[in-house]
């Protein structure tokens, strides 16, 4: 792990690969940080080494008391300059992928080629519900029940099952603080919008989903299709049975992901 330091905050990330190309990954909103499981993101991540150097950017270390998506996006850009990085792809993971819509549309010249994963454009009530769930959790402290019914909504019903005794081990580790940052990050999504600006992403996007994700379901993916497929730089595609996860669980994405980016090789022309 390594740390990129601003004026104003710290940033955790960790780095990997040997391409010459850059590739950042903004994960999703997770209950404990993912630099524990650097080693295993490298491995998942491999058909992607020999074209990319990878950077791996977790949220700011010094939070405030409210953190809106749009804020970790400027926070993340300004990140990504501090590490001298320019004309970069980004993979956002669900959250990661709101932050990185905002990057898009805000840093247009920093971004070559666009990943979205399980990410709306906008947030609503219903659409908040589970996430919404997991904050109430968190504020009442009850971290095996936060734990498990964030496994049992991002994962599909297998990988849950298989993973119930390790979800259940890594609750007992986590601290009052993580439940405070949780819940601050979480709150981010709330009322989140950036669907009307989709039209000034102005580097080649691809989109992906499943057709079971419990978090956020379906409707999200066909509204951003909607807005964008006009695009000859914009690709969907709807997978089935993978879950919210299924940037983790479907054994192709990655090598989806490859090939959109060697299909899109056009550079942004400037900041």
């Amino acid at each position: 792990m390594s740390v990129i330091r601003t004026d104003s905050f710290s940033m955790n990330y960790f780095k990997f690969g040997r391409g010459k190309e850059t590739l950042i990954i903004i994960p999703g909103l997770s209950v404990q940080s993912v630099m524990r499981f650097a080693d295993d993101v490298a491995k998942a991540y491999s058909v992607l080494t020999d074209d990319f150097t990878i950077y791996l950017i977790e949220r700011r270390n010094e939070l405030p008391d409210t953190y809106s998506v749009r804020e970790m996006a400027h926070d993340t850009a300004a990140a990504i300059k501090a590490l001298g990085l320019e004309n970069v792809s980004i993979f956002g993971a669900s959250q990661g992928g709101m932050i990185a819509m905002d990057i898009a549309i805000d840093y247009p010249g920093l971004v070559r080629r666009l990943v979205l994963a399980s990410a709306p454009s906008f947030m609503y009530e219903e659409r908040f519900r589970v996430i919404d769930s997991w904050i109430k959790l968190a504020e009442r402290g009850e971290k095996e029940e936060l734990y498990l019914s964030f496994g049992k909504n991002v994962y599909p019903e297998k990988v849950f099952e298989q993973s119930r005794e390790l979800l259940t081990a890594a609750a007992k580790t986590l601290t009052d603080e993580e439940l405070a940052r949780f819940t601050i990050i979480a709150e981010g999504m709330r009322k989140h919008n950036t669907h009307d600006e989709l039209d000034r992403i102005a580097c080649p996007v691809m989109l992906i989903a499943s057709d079971d994700d419990k978090v956020f379901g379906t409707e999200y993916a066909f509204q951003i299709n909607e807005r964008m497929k006009h695009r000859s730089d914009f690709e969907f595609f709807m997978y089935s049975g993978f879950g919210h996860a299924v940037y983790d669980t479907a054994p192709d994405f990655k090598e989806r992901m490859l090939k959109f980016f060697n299909t899109h090789t056009v550079k942004n022309a400037g900041m």
